[in-house]
Parts: structure tokens; sequence; C-alpha cells
């Protein structure tokens, strides 16, 4: 049986370089789903474009993508799991360091991410947040991933799991997303 097809969702302003979902797309061959507007995101035209992408990719009909998301991607894939027919095209989702885009602080370019959508997740995830990311705090985190009904990962001191946190390739990300890998595998052959 094939490996599900891995999709990352970067957040605002996309993921540099040197972030490890960038070296994930580089090293581990997933794929990037680029938007239109990474400085000023609209999060009905980010929505539309995961359903552009999702939509035009005929593998997924048999075998659906893990997506693999990082700070604004994180509620990009709730506010499109909440409107979206092609929710059934996703086996699961990995969602690192949501941001708490309801706070004061937040820059104007995220205030249309404003409320946090909190659906159930129709589909296995597990959220991934740190004890001192600057945009979100642990509490805030940890009730958006009961929220979505996600399991929770606490992966200590490490700012906003990102490149300036010295992640590298950030192996214990992949260890998490191959158990999801595994996951979508199992859901598919006892279908």
């Amino acid at each position: 049986m094939n490996s599900p097809p891995v999709y990352l969702l970067p957040g605002w302003q996309n993921s540099d370089p040197e972030h490890w979902q960038s070296r994930w797309e580089r090293e581990l061959g997933h794929s990037r789903i680029e938007q239109s507007d990474w400085d000023w995101p609209r999060r009905g035209d980010w929505m539309a474009r995961l359903d552009e992408v999702l939509l035009n990719d005929a593998r997924l009909a048999a075998t659906p993508a893990v997506l693999v998301t990082h700070s604004l991607g994180c509620q990009l894939l709730a506010s499109w799991a909440e409107h979206s027919k092609h929710t059934p095209r996703v086996a699961a989702a990995l969602l690192v360091a949501p941001p708490d885009t309801e706070r004061e602080d937040m820059p104007p370019q995220l205030h249309n991410w404003r409320p946090i959508r909190r659906p159930r997740l129709p589909f296995p995830a597990i959220v991934v947040a740190s004890s001192d990311d600057p945009f979100c705090n642990l509490e805030r985190a940890a009730q958006m991933a009961a929220d979505w009904g996600a399991e929770w990962v606490m992966a200590g001191p490490r700012g906003h799991l990102n490149t300036a946190s010295g992640l590298g390739d950030w192996p214990e990300g992949q260890v998490l997303l191959q158990s999801l890998l595994e996951r979508a595998k199992t859901g598919l052959q006892n279908e």
C-alpha cells in the first residue's frame, strides 16, 4: 500500500529555507501548499487554495493526505475543516505551534483570522506546542488541541518551533509524523 502523500501548510510569511518544513520538503519530498499572499493572508483565500490543491491531487481519492501545519497553517486547517466538503481527502494532521490570533497584540495582517475556529477535526490529529511560544501561551494551545479533539504534545521551552528554535530537521516531529502516517495506512487497510 502506498504511503499517504504529505502536504506542508506553512504559516504567515511562509517557512524560510532553514525552517524544518522547508528541510522536510527538500529532504523528504513532501509538498508545500503555496499561497498567493504570504504577507496579508486572507482566511477565505487560503482555505480555497487548500481545497484546490487537495481536489487536484487524484491520488487523494484512494489515499488521503496527511497535512503538516505550522503556526497560521494550524488556523487554516481548523477553518478549512469546519467549512470544506472535502475533508475525506485528509487522513490525519500534525499541527505545530498554533498561534493565538485572538490576542490583542497580533499584527493587523492577522485580524481576519478571528475568531479562532474550534471544530472537532474529522480526522486524527496531534497538536505540538512549546511552553514559551511568544505567539500563544500553553493553556490556550492546550485548549485548542482539546477543542479540535487532537492529541496533545508539549515540546518544552522551544519558542515558536521554527528556525529560531534551532530544530534543524526536527527529528521529534518526524517521529510524530510517522505515527500519523502509520495510523492513516492502518485506517485505509481497515476500510
